[in-house]
């Protein structure tokens, strides 16, 4: 039955048109920004997900930066005890030259002041960002021999934020302390035998070749040597975290990674999915327009019946 009030063709043509404007007005979005969900209204769940996500892995871009500064730090510090190391051995060496009967030691303490002040020199200019692990005053207000670099931002099931950090004791690295009682490992006071002194501290050029002085020197020289084996062991701690910071700055890179792809799976749209479906709803939007068209005309062609 044909109505002239109610046209029920062009009401089912005009949702048809409605839903298929809705749906291509989607996927045209979709095509556009490349994402299947854009927004919370698209699928909340996703999209808090895929956000909450995002917001980590930004987090974690921060954290590799720290991790970047941080191994730098570490690595001026390891760089220059490998080269006080150096200083040390050619000491230990002058020192056992020393030992033998007749040598110049006021000459050799030349040399040694020499190694001294060069040892100096470097740990003072061990310094990065304003860091300084090798020349330190550990009297000043707000010193604190914790040395923490960022490593980490995890998040656990609850939610629950964490914050991890490479730790390093600076207190078994420093070799110079500013402190009225010094406690660097080239400026205390170490005991070998009847001997004390520190490193920094050794004269040799008032000895001479009798016993006493001798054994003297023979403890001097163990005095150096011990240093030498702090060194080693203050190197071995910072290459130890240097090697922690390497690995978990691969790590990090890995699991960003890993975020962006499932973040990816959930929001991503499929573009050649996508492609096909907006030249469908096209088609079938050109199709509604002229359904339409046709139900709107359909009440004009009962007048020809009362022609």
């Amino acid at each position: 039955m044909t109505s002239l009030l109610t046209n029920t063709a062009s009401m089912v043509a005009l949702k048809t048109l409605s839903n298929i404007n809705s749906n291509l007005n989607k996927t045209t979005s979709s095509v556009s920004t490349g994402l299947r969900i854009s927004q919370a209204s698209d699928s909340s769940a996703y999209w808090a997900i895929a956000t909450t996500t995002q917001s980590d892995t930004g987090a974690m871009g921060t954290v590799r930066d720290a991790l970047a500064i941080g191994k730098s730090t570490l690595d001026v510090a390891y760089n220059g005890l490998d080269s006080v190391r150096d200083n040390l051995q050619s000491m230990k060496e002058l020192l056992v030259a020393a030992r033998q009967p007749g040598v110049d030691r006021a000459a050799v303490q030349v040399e040694l002041d020499g190694l001294i002040t060069d040892m100096q020199t470097k740990a003072d200019a061990s310094v990065i960002n304003e860091q300084n692990f090798l020349s330190v005053d550990t009297s000043a207000a707000g010193y604190n021999a914790t040395k923490a670099t960022v490593a980490s931002f995890e998040r656990a099931a609850g939610g629950t934020i964490t914050v991890s950090t490479i730790d390093l004791d600076i207190s078994t690295v420093i070799l110079f302390d500013a402190n009225a009682t010094p406690t660097g490992l080239l400026d205390q006071d170490r005991t070998v035998g009847g001997t004390t002194s520190s490193v920094e501290a050794i004269d040799i050029s008032a000895l001479t070749d009798s016993a006493a002085d001798l054994t003297t020197l023979d403890e001097m020289i163990a005095i150096v040597d011990e240093a030498l084996t702090d060194v080693i062991s203050a190197q071995n701690s910072i290459g130890v975290n240097l090697a922690r910071a390497e690995s978990q700055s691969t790590f990090l890179n890995a699991l960003m990674d890993a975020n962006d792809r499932a973040v990816g799976a959930l929001i991503d749209a499929d573009m050649e999915e996508a492609s096909t479906k907006l030249q469908a709803l096209q088609t079938q939007q050109q199709l509604a327009i002229q359904s339409l068209s046709i139900a709107n005309s359909s009440a004009q062609n009962v007048l020809y019946l009362f022609q």
